[in-house]
C-alpha cells in the first residue's frame, strides 16, 4: 500500500514536470517570435513541445500540449498570414508549421503511450521485488528476551530493496538467536540462496541445542543448492541468561560498544563461510546492561570514498550510542550515506542489539564452560 502511494506520487511529480517544462519551451519560443517581428520564424520549434512532455507524461497530457502548441501555432500563423501576402509563400511556411506539430503530437502521444506501459510495468516489477524483499527479510524487534533489537536494510540499487544480505533474529528454546549472512553474487539468484538459508535457519534454530549443529545443517543446505564458488558468509549468535554466544563463518567480526569503548569480536579462529565446510569455534563474552552489539555486512566494512573506507569502529560509539537502538542504526545509515556521497558499491544489512538485562548469572551451556573465548573439540 505504501509503495502504491509512493509510486503514484513520483509519477505525479515526474507529469507535472514534464507538463511544466513544455509550457516553459512554448513561453520561450512566443517570447523569441514576439522579439523577433510579425513574421513566425520560429513557430516550427513548438513541435517540440509534445516531445518534452512524453518523456514525463502519459499520452494524455501529450495531447493537451500538442493542442496548446497547435493553438500557439495558429495565432502566431494567422498574425503572420494577416501582415504578408499569400503569394510569397508564408500560406505554405505556415501550413508545414501546423502539419508538423500535429504529426509530432501524435508520435508523441504513441511514444507517451510506450513510455507510461513501460514505467507501470516497472512500478509493478519494483512491487514485487520489494514484496519479495519482504518475505526474505521479516521485521525483527524491538523487542526479543532481554535484547532490543533494530534491523536495517540499506540497497546499493535504487530500482528496487533487493539483494542477498539476510538478516533474522527469534526466541527460541535456547535462548535468542539471531544470524546475519551475506551471500556471494547479486540479483535474485542471491536473493533464492538467501531465502534457501533463511527457510533451513528458521527450522533448524528451534531444534538444535548446539550452534555447532545449526551451522552444520546450514552448511548442507547451502552446498546442496549452490555450484562449486557460491558461498554464504554468516554470524550466528546467542543470548541466553545475559551470556552471548557467537560463531563466525566467515563474516565480518561484530562490535560491541561497552562504556564507550568499540571491541571487535573476533572469532578465536577463521572458519569458512557456509558452503565450504566449516569448523567454527564459538566465543563467549558475559554481557553487561547497556551494551551494544553491531553486526554487519561487507557493504559497510567496503564503503570508501576517495579510496578511503568508512570508519565504522571510530565512528561506531558517537553514532550508535545514543537513543534507542533504531535511532542509532538511522544515524548510522545517515553518516554513511553522507560519506559516500550516496553512492553504495554493494547492499547492506544493519543489526543492532542492545541487552537490557540484569548482570549475567554464570548459567551457560555446558560445551561453553571453558572461559570467555572457549574452545571445543
Amino acid at each position: 500500500m505504501l509503495f502504491g502511494v509512493a509510486m503514484t506520487r513520483t509519477l505525479n511529480v515526474e507529469a507535472r514536470a514534464g507538463l511544466g517544462a513544455a509550457f516553459v519551451l512554448l513561453s520561450l519560443i512566443a517570447t523569441i517570435e514576439v522579439a523577433d517581428g510579425p513574421v513566425a520564424n520560429y513557430v516550427g520549434l513548438a513541435a517540440a513541445a509534445p516531445f518534452l512532455a512524453a518523456a514525463f507524461s502519459s499520452w494524455r497530457e501529450v495531447v493537451a500540449i500538442g493542442v496548446a502548441a497547435l493553438t500557439f501555432g495558429v495565432l502566431f500563423g494567422a498574425v503572420d498570414l494577416s501582415r504578408a501576402n499569400v503569394e510569397d509563400g508564408r500560406l505554405l511556411a505556415v501550413g508545414l508549421n501546423l502539419g508538423g506539430i500535429m504529426i509530432s503530437t501524435g508520435i508523441a502521444a504513441v511514444v507517451g503511450v510506450i513510455r507510461q506501459r513501460q514505467t507501470v510495468r516497472f512500478a509493478e516489477l519494483s512491487r514485487l521485488a520489494s514484496v519479495a524483499q519482504g518475505a526474505v527479510l521479516r521485521p525483527i524487534g524491538p523487542q526479543l528476551g532481554q535484547l532490543a533489537i533494530a534491523g536495517r536494510y540499506i540497497s546499493a540499487t535504487a530500482a528496487a530493496d533487493i539483494g542477498g544480505d539476510l538478516y533474522e533474529a527469534l526466541d527460541t528454546p535456547y535462548g535468542v538467536r539471531m544470524i546475519v549472512g551475506d551471500v556471494r553474487g547479486k540479483g535474485l539468484d542471491a536473493v533464492r540462496l538467501a531465502s534457501i538459508v533463511l527457510g533451513s535457519y528458521r527450522h533448524v534454530v528451534y531444534e538444535r541445542a548446539d550452534l555447532r549443529a545449526v551451522v552444520a545443517d546450514l552448511d548442507r543446505a547451502v552446498a546442496r543448492s549452490v555450484g562449486d564458488e557460491d558461498f554464504v558468509t554468516a554470524v550466528l549468535v546467542e543470548e541466553r541468561g545475559g551470556t552471548l554466544t557467537i560463531v563466525n563463518c566467515g563474516h565480518p567480526p561484530p562490535l560491541l560498544l561497552r562504556r564507550g569503548t568499540v571491541i571487535p569480536l573476533d572469532p578465536p579462529s577463521n572458519a569458512p563461510p557456509l558452503g565450504f565446510r566449516p569448523v567454527v569455534l564459538p566465543r563467549v563474552e558475559r554481557l553487561e546492561p547497556g551494551d551494544r552489539l553491531l553486526f554487519y555486512t561487507d557493504g559497510l566494512a567496503e564503503a570508501r570514498r576517495d579510496g578511503q573506507f568508512f570508519p565504522t569502529a571510530e565512528r561506531a560509539w558517537r553514532l550508535l550510542g545514543h537513543g534507542t537502538v533504531a535511532d542509532g542504526l538511522a544515524s548510522l545509515e545517515s553518516a554513511l550515506v553522507e560519506w559516500v556521497f550516496g553512492q553504495l558499491d554493494d547492499d547492506i544489512a544493519l543489526v543492532l542489539m542492545e541487552y537490557t538485562g540484569t548482570s549475567p548469572e554464570a548459567t551457560v551451556p555446558s560445551w561453553e564452560i571453558g572461559g570467555a573465548n572457549a574452545t571445543v573439540s
